[in-house]
């Protein structure tokens, strides 16, 4: 029998069992594999962290310190490195104090980047140092900082990249902007490196507003240049009066001229390289209807250099040589081959400079800008050597062009921009003019006269033409103080009569809304009043002027009302200066006078402007510039109308002030008018005027100003008139009484013996009376008689009339009267002229016994005992 296969296969031996594994598994290791682990216990540490590590230290946004920002400013990756700049900016931001501290060494390590090959890098550097660094910096050792920063930036103006020299010039403006003084030790260096860049422009300077940027910060140096800065710093100024443009004094100079004429060899290398940039650029104005922005920017800025470097060489050459001449002369050596060739063959012959397209708008006035730049560094090249007749011809048509207004519409006239663009040639007129007789001079003169008139008050192109015209008065006068037949010393006084003419106006249109601009009118003004004073043929011209400067002080209209002009409201310096042109008028006519003694009489004007007034009238008169009669009649309005108890004034002043002001007035005026001369002459003018004003019976203090005057020109014995005597004695009795009752005090101190008349502040308004009384005993007579006619008059009214008031006036009137005799009796030098008339002192005593006796009706207990105790004294000074 056969096997069956299940239990053949059932009996058939096995040699190994075969394991079946799933993919991704990790086979387990050999049976005789090595166990090769290590166990052990775990250490476990003191905690530690940054942030521990770096409490008490400041730290940016990102938790990173100073010293960690400065060194990754060196990493590798540029984004780390901006960064890094990023946070330190922050970091001093935030806390100020990280920068004082270590200014020095951030910035130290940072002059690292400046030629740092990314843009991005060096542009946040830049902002660092703008913003943060150079600002915080500025009390500090600007030098030390300066030294770290000036041979990393130079060493950038020498890198291969482009882009990285452009940048340097960026930090060396920045430098400068901050702290101008570090240009000085090294101008030299400077234009050396502005020199080759600009020489190589035209291999990768292709992007205008990288060029636009070099030229800009060449700017900024030449203006640092001692004798351009002067000039600068006045133009970047506001509207502040002063002289707009002027010739720069070396005396001014901030920095020693001997320390820069060694650069003037790198500036003269500089022309020739600008001029032919310029000419590059100048396809740019005859290709199409628009000048471009940034080409049109370098253009005005090569101009602006090329200006700046002709102005320098006069300043580093010997002074002997400064004067021009037609062969050249000695200032030949100033201006060497290149650079005649430079500007006289490839810069004037482009002026002026047009466009074959109609230009209109901004780009017409980008044109007028460029031909003005021309222009005026023409004429600044004139000033040193005389230029080729017909090119001279061209640039002076150019200017009357330019003063009728022939390169700008109506509406543009006016404007601040159309003003500028004047203002830069105006300067060269006087200089043109200076240099004698010429066809041209008659055409400027007349286009320079219309540009004064149509030019507005108070505008900058305003303050040109005045200070143009104070150049030109040295010169106009040596002209015409030569007495020539020459035709054109008729058309030079025709136009300074003009001009002369305009002032007075245009201090008027001025008011007090332009004060610079009336001072410097003022100052014009004063001096022409001193030239006037050297040249006969200006002084009708000066003389005139006063009949159109009376409304500046004040003027009278209907009804006597009184307008005040400019003058009040003006500041004090120039309202001194008005004062002192006064002094010029060779006559000072009554119309001018009444105007200025009505400014005096305002409450407002301050006291020393009033007696600056007075001594300048004073002075005027003294040289024969015033009438007499018009003088005293000024001084004798000022006494008389001045005012001394108004509610109260705009500047503040009370009657007390005010009544202070008056007295030192009229020490003033009466210690000029003791000087006048002949007192007796004096003393007849002015005698009938001041009696009648006093018995119009001003305020007590004007009238005691009116005898100061008169007791100043009298004598003794007295020269007034029998009829004066006995008018001024029946006045001077009121008037003394009245004295007495406005200071009741004193008057009891005077009863009570406590006080003497040298120490009261009745003896300012007594004392003339009692001078007058020692210098005519017939005066002390007639006030007697009238004072015991006024306790008659005083006791009859009494009688007929049973009215309080009248009792309490009588019994005023009888205290008054017994204590202006008792003042006198206590004044020494009238003891022994009243003891003359004692009748006189018994006539009055009896009178006020009658009166005590009638029994007056209405009287009280009080008026009773006043007029007992009145009687009393009165028995005194008649024992």
């Amino acid at each position: 029998m056969t096997r069956s296969k299940a239990n053949t296969k059932k009996q058939r031996g096995v040699d190994f069992k075969k394991i079946r594994r799933k993919i991704g598994r990790k086979l387990p290791p050999p049976k005789n594999t090595t166990n090769t682990e290590i166990k052990s216990k775990a250490i476990v540490l003191p905690e530690q962290s940054v942030a521990a590590e770096k409490a008490g230290f400041a730290v940016n946004k990102k938790g990173l310190t100073l010293k960690e920002l400065l060194q990754q400013t060196s990493h590798h990756n540029a984004k780390v490195r901006r960064d890094a700049l990023m946070g330190i900016k922050d970091l001093f931001i935030k806390y100020p104090a990280e920068l004082k501290l270590h200014k020095y060494a951030a910035v130290e390590k940072l002059r690292e980047r400046i030629g740092d090959d990314d843009k991005a890098v060096r542009k946040s550097l830049h902002d660092l140092f703008k913003v943060v660094i150079l600002p915080g910096c500025k009390e500090d050792n600007q030098e030390l900082i300066i030294s770290l920063l000036m041979a990393y930036i130079f060493n950038a103006m020498t890198h291969l990249a482009v882009d990285v020299r452009i940048m340097a010039f960026d930090f060396l403006d920045l430098v400068l902007e901050f702290y101008p003084p570090s240009f000085s030790p090294y101008a030299e260096k400077i234009f050396e490196n502005y020199e080759d860049i600009l020489r190589k422009n035209q291999y990768y300077l292709q992007d205008k507003g990288k060029l636009k940027d070099v030229l800009a910060g060449l700017v900024r140096c030449l203006s640092l240049l001692p004798w351009n800065k002067g000039e600068t710093d006045l133009h970047n100024k506001d509207d502040t009066g002063q002289k707009v443009l002027h010739a720069f004094e070396e005396a001014d100079m901030s920095m020693s001229l001997n320390g820069f004429s060694h650069i003037i060899k790198n500036l003269k290398d500089l022309v020739p390289v600008l001029v032919n940039s310029f000419q590059e650029l100048i396809p740019v104005v005859h290709a199409g209807p628009r000048i471009e922005g940034k080409s049109f920017g370098c253009m005005v800025s090569m101009l602006h250099s090329i200006d700046l470097i002709v102005r320098s060489f006069p300043y580093g050459t010997d002074k002997d040589s400064e004067s021009p001449s037609s062969q050249g002369g000695s200032n030949a050596a100033l201006w060497d081959v290149t650079i005649s060739s430079a500007l006289l063959k490839k810069l004037f012959p482009l002026f002026p400079l047009n466009s074959v397209h109609h230009l209109l708008g901004k780009d017409y006035d980008r044109l007028l800008d460029l031909n003005m730049a021309i222009a005026k560094i023409f004429f600044e090249l004139n000033e040193w050597i005389f230029l080729p007749s017909d090119l001279l011809e061209k640039f002076l048509e150019f200017i009357e062009d330019a003063l009728h207004g022939k390169f700008c519409s109506a509406a543009e006239s006016g404007n601040t921009v159309w003003e500028k663009r004047l203002v830069q040639l105006l300067s060269f007129i006087p200089k043109f003019v200076s240099r004698g007789a010429s066809c041209w001079t008659s055409r400027l003169l007349q286009a320079f006269t219309q540009t004064l008139r149509e030019s507005k008050p108070g505008s900058l192109l305003k303050f040109a033409c005045l200070s143009a015209i104070e150049d030109m008065l040295t010169p106009i006068q040596t002209m015409l103080s030569l007495e020539t037949s020459n035709p054109e010393n008729l058309e030079l006084e025709g136009a300074l009569l003009a001009w002369i003419r305009e002032l007075p106006l245009l201090l008027i249109q001025l008011g007090d809304k332009h004060p610079s601009c009336s001072q410097v009118v003022l100052h014009l003004q004063l001096r022409i009043g001193q030239c006037a004073l050297l040249n006969s043929s200006l002084v009708c011209m000066y003389d005139n002027m006063q009949y159109l400067l009376r409304d500046f002080y004040c003027k009278c209209q209907e009804g006597e009302h009184i307008c005040y002009g400019p003058f009040l409201r003006l500041p004090k310096e120039s309202q001194e200066l008005s004062l002192c042109t006064l002094y010029y008028f060779t006559h000072l006519d009554l119309p001018i006078l009444k105007s200025i003694a009505c400014c005096c009489l305002n409450a407002d004007l301050d006291p020393r402007v009033l007696f600056r007034t007075i001594e300048i009238l004073h002075s005027a008169y003294i040289d024969g510039h015033i009438k007499i009669a018009d003088y005293l009649s000024v001084f004798i309005t000022l006494v008389l109308r001045f005012q001394v108890s108004p509610e109260i004034s705009s500047t503040g002043l009370k009657s007390d002030s005010l009544c202070k002001t008056l007295k030192s007035m009229t020490t003033l005026v009466c210690s000029y008018m003791a000087q006048m001369g002949d007192n007796s002459l004096v003393l007849q003018m002015i005698e009938k005027v001041i009696i009648d004003h006093i018995l119009q019976k001003p305020p007590l203090e004007n009238r005691c100003s009116l005898l100061r005057m008169l007791v100043t020109v009298d004598s003794k014995p007295t020269r007034l008139s029998e009829q004066s005597i006995i008018t001024l004695g029946h006045y001077l009795s009121e008037y003394m009484m009245d004295a007495v009752q406005c200071i009741p005090k004193d008057a009891d101190n005077y009863e009570l013996g406590t006080l003497s008349i040298q120490s009261s502040t009745l003896c300012y308004y007594l004392l003339p009376c009692f001078l007058l009384f020692d210098r005519c005993n017939k005066l002390m007579k007639v006030v007697l008689e009238t004072m015991g006619l006024a306790i008659t008059e005083r006791s009859l009214s009494l009688i007929s009339d049973n009215c309080t008031q009248n009792t309490r006036n009588c019994v005023i009137r009888v205290n008054a009267v017994t204590s202006v005799l008792v003042l006198m009796h206590k004044e020494a030098k009238l003891q022994k002229i009243i003891s003359l008339f004692k009748e006189d002192i018994v006539n009055i005593t009896q009178k006020v016994l009658s009166l005590q006796s009638t029994g007056m009706i209405g009287t009280t207990i009080e008026e009773r005992h006043k007029i007992q105790s009145a009687f009393e004294r009165l028995k005194i000074l008649t024992r």
